[in-house]
C-alpha cells in the first residue's frame, strides 16, 4: 500500500521561500511520475508541478513557472517542491501525488488530478502580505 506523507508547510511572508517534502512509502518509487497539487478554500484542486519517473522532465502550472521547482531523490523515495517568491495567492493546502501507472510521463498532455492514483494528506501553506 502506498503512503505519501508531506511536510514543510507553514506560515511565511510574501516573497519568502519554503521547501515541501513528500516521502513515498510505496514500492518502485523511481518508476512513477510524481506531482504536486494545491487546493485553496472554495476552489478546486489544481495542478502545480510534476516530475517524470525517467529523465527528470518537469512540467509546471503557468502561475508558478520560474518560482517553483520540483525535484526528486529516488534513493530517499522523496519528492520536493521548492517554492520561491511566494505570493498570497499561493496559499493553499499542498498535496503530493503519485502517478496512477508506472513508467508513464503525463507531460505530453495537460496534467490533471485524474493522472494520479495515490495522494498524501496535504500540508498547509499560508502566505501573509
Amino acid at each position: 500500500q502506498v503512503q505519501l506523507v508531506e511536510s514543510g508547510g507553514g506560515l511565511v511572508q510574501a516573497g519568502d521561500s519554503l521547501r515541501l517534502s513528500c516521502v513515498d512509502s510505496g514500492r518502485s518509487f523511481s518508476s512513477y511520475t510524481m506531482g504536486w497539487f494545491r487546493q485553496a478554500p472554495g476552489k478546486e484542486r489544481a495542478f502545480v508541478a510534476a516530475i517524470s519517473w525517467a529523465d527528470g522532465s518537469t512540467d509546471y502550472a503557468d502561475s508558478v513557472k520560474g518560482r517553483f521547482a520540483i525535484s526528486r531523490d529516488n534513493a530517499k523515495n522523496t519528492v520536493y517542491l521548492q517554492m520561491n517568491s511566494l505570493k498570497p495567492e499561493d496559499a493553499a493546502t499542498y498535496y503530493c501525488a503519485r502517478g496512477s501507472r508506472p513508467l508513464v510521463w503525463y507531460g505530453s498532455w495537460p496534467i490533471s488530478a485524474s493522472d494520479f492514483g495515490s495522494w498524501g494528506q496535504g500540508t498547509q501553506v499560508t502566505v501573509s502580505s
